[in-house]
């Protein structure tokens, strides 16, 4: 395509998905009530597949996107470039560090500094370096800087599971691959795999090791798995409050009738959407009022039990209310800033999502349609400088993901970079994997052209395959460091798809 996007009917042909049809992502689909306010019209028409918005990759073959960067040092008009010029090569030459192992990560963490949020990204959910390096990363975070925990992409239910084991705590499981077999819900390699395993199991033996020391934690910062988060509240309240947890049963209809469905679907079957809306805010209401003596008795199952209340509500806005994606991300980020509370003073956390989650929503095109994402509200929340944003990159390689939503996984090739992109422009800058630090650059100029970054869901269509989706981005603004991967391999799933 010679370095021109591709057009919205393209990217939803590549998805998978109909026009009519919204599909979730990798972790599912997405969009929700923020900062900014978009139009009913703008949020009523994005869609999702494989956990990208449709809008990101909307944009036609030389039709400018507006877009407001954070700084407002790129152009307005985010009209992607197909050019790869030798200032822009030289200029990746001059501020590339290598990265071959744990000890070329030292100017990241030296970025990092003593900031409180690091979110790293990946551009794919099934890629295994963006895995292993995000592993070494966190190593580093919690053993240099006291880290507090792990915030990912996942289920709060079953990576509570994780959390319990990494813990040691009563019950939890004999290994990592023991718990993480128990991630059940399409799509299970995104966590259930042997990447993630080696991680679970250093924290596991980290938090043993250091008894005089708060153990590490590992949570789920997503709003699937409401069924779920239902259940485990209505066990907390059995023989406490049998009148809050009759409302809970209540969601727990709500939440059942569309769980697995797409997001906003006018006119669904199943209990009725105005009492429903009423249940899922009585429930807050009166958990809030009539369990907070409990809250003294046990610290810890007292916020597990809110936080699965929380699940249940937002993921019955995500179905039903037409801003799904922000209402996602807005919880995302909600649920990070609780954990850091719940966590107590001086609190850090690593968080691991998709790019699109991660990198600044601001620096693409999703602000045009009115899209905010994690990164954008941890960067407004808590401020540009305890904030550290780190995307990744590949130029080609393979990768696990399904042809079709609910799909048996595959190890798929990825096909090198789409001329013009940044992908492509790292690659031309030398074969050699990368660590980019822009704040390394005393001038970004070529850099801040904008141009298509990849991104990959948990759907990966071949006939698209030779383009995939790319979004416009503005990747300076977008992060404050990139690693790069010339070429990547598939991770390693625990069990095949059931």
């Amino acid at each position: 395509m010679d370095g021109k996007m591709i057009t919205r009917r393209q990217f939803l042909r590549h998805a998978g998905c109909l026009s009519t049809l919204v599909l979730l992502s990798g972790c599912r689909a997405d969009r929700g009530p923020v900062a900014t306010t978009p139009t009913a019209s703008s949020l009523a028409t994005t869609q999702t597949t494989g956990g990208i918005p449709t809008a990101i990759a909307a944009a036609t073959a030389g039709a400018p996107t507006a877009v407001v960067t954070p700084t407002e040092s790129a152009a307005a008009d985010l009209v992607t470039s197909s050019r790869i010029t030798p200032a822009l090569l030289a200029q990746i030459r001059a501020i590339a560090h290598p990265l071959g192992g744990s000890g070329d990560l030292d100017p990241l963490i030296e970025r990092i500094g003593d900031a409180h949020y690091v979110l790293l990204g990946e551009a794919s959910h099934g890629t295994a370096e963006y895995y292993t390096w995000r592993t070494e990363i966190t190593k580093r975070l919690v053993e240099e800087k006291g880290f507090s925990f792990v915030g990912v992409e996942g289920e709060w239910v079953d990576c509570y599971r994780v959390n319990a084991y990494v813990k040691a705590l009563p019950g939890s499981g004999t290994s990592a691959r023991q718990v993480l077999n128990r991630y059940d819900r399409w799509p299970t390699w995104m966590w259930a795999n042997q990447e993630v395993a080696e991680l679970v199991e250093w924290l596991r033996e980290r938090n043993d090791a250091v008894q005089d020391q708060p153990k590490v934690g590992f949570y789920g910062l997503d709003l699937y798995g409401a069924v779920d988060a239902t259940d485990e509240l209505l066990k907390y309240l059995r023989g406490r409050e049998p009148q809050v947890a009759r409302v809970a049963r209540q969601v727990r209809e709500c939440v059942e009738s569309h769980e697995g469905d797409q997001p906003h679907v006018p006119g669904a079957t199943g209990p009725d959407r105005q009492d429903c809306r009423k249940d899922r805010e009585t429930l807050l209401t009166t958990l809030g009022a009539e369990i907070a003596p409990y809250r003294r008795e046990d610290p810890v199952a007292h916020f597990y039990a809110e936080q699965n209340a929380l699940v249940a509500r937002n993921a019955d806005r995500f179905y039903t209310e037409p801003d799904a994606w922000n209402i996602r991300d807005t919880h995302m980020a909600d649920t990070l800033d609780r954990l850091m509370g719940h966590h107590g003073p001086g609190a850090k956390a690593v968080v691991w999502e998709h790019n699109t989650h991660v990198g600044d929503a601001r620096a693409t095109n999703m602000a045009a349609a009115g899209l905010i994402n994690l990164g954008q509200l941890a960067r407004e929340r808590h401020g540009v400088e305890d904030v550290v944003l780190v995307g990744f990159g590949s130029h080609r390689g393979t990768v696990i993901a399904a042809p079709m939503w609910g799909g048996q996984s595959e190890r798929m090739a990825v096909p090198p970079a789409q001329k013009g992109s940044y992908e492509d422009a790292f690659h031309r800058a030398g074969t050699e994997n990368k660590l980019i630090i822009f704040s390394d650059a005393a001038e970004l100029g070529p850099l801040l052209e904008p141009r298509g970054h990849r991104a990959i869901g948990v759907e990966y269509a071949s006939e698209y395959s030779q383009d995939g989706a790319y979004v416009p981005t503005v990747l300076p603004e977008r992060y404050d460091a990139f690693l790069y991967i010339d070429e990547s391999h598939a991770l390693h799933p625990l069990h095949q798809e059931r």
